[in-house]
């Protein structure tokens, strides 16, 4: 094989490696259900048949509450629920309009920690924030993290976190 093929490749194996060990950086956060605050529950504005319940813990709790950077160390959790649906598979809505959560399908994880976003592109960087998906169980689910940065890179303002009014108090 020419050399330049065979850098090629290695650069391929190289870049495909580094993205792998950066989706398995964060670990499930056990017991958050226990050990984080949950501090807001709504339908899911990103998918119409979803409901979201999420937590956060000390670090950002206390960052967040006097209006401050959160720190590294912040951890934020999202419970992504599937709306309940009748037998015609319309999502079933309260009286007051909010749909009826069923089961819990995945739980988000969004964590900050210092150097985490020198590694990505621009259209991709979230400051040091990342990200993980994983089963109800605690299982690392093989999803495309990539649909998450490029969700929140665009939310500077607000440190990249959707919900970061909601912590402030």
């Amino acid at each position: 094989m020419p050399r330049d093929i065979v850098a090629i490749a290695l650069a391929i194996v190289a870049t495909s490696a580094t993205a792998i060990a950066e989706e398995a950086r964060i670990q499930f956060p056990e017991n958050y259900a226990t050990t984080f605050q949950n501090y807001l529950s709504l339908d899911r504005v990103q998918n119409p048949d979803q409901i979201i319940r999420l937590f956060a813990n000390d670090h950002a709790l206390s960052a967040g509450s006097k209006g401050s950077e959160l720190p590294y160390g912040s951890v934020l959790v999202g419970e992504i629920y599937s709306a309940r649906k009748d037998v015609d598979g319309k999502v079933v809505t309260s009286s007051l309009g909010r749909r009826i959560k069923d089961k819990l399908v995945a739980v988000a994880v969004m964590e900050k920690q210092k150097g985490w976003g020198d590694t990505f592109p621009e259209e991709l960087k979230n400051g040091d924030w990342d990200f993980a998906i994983f089963s109800p169980d605690g299982q690392r689910l093989d999803k495309d993290l990539n649909s998450c940065r490029q969700c929140h890179a665009p939310l500077k303002d607000s440190q990249h976190v959707f919900s970061i009014q909601h912590l402030v108090k």
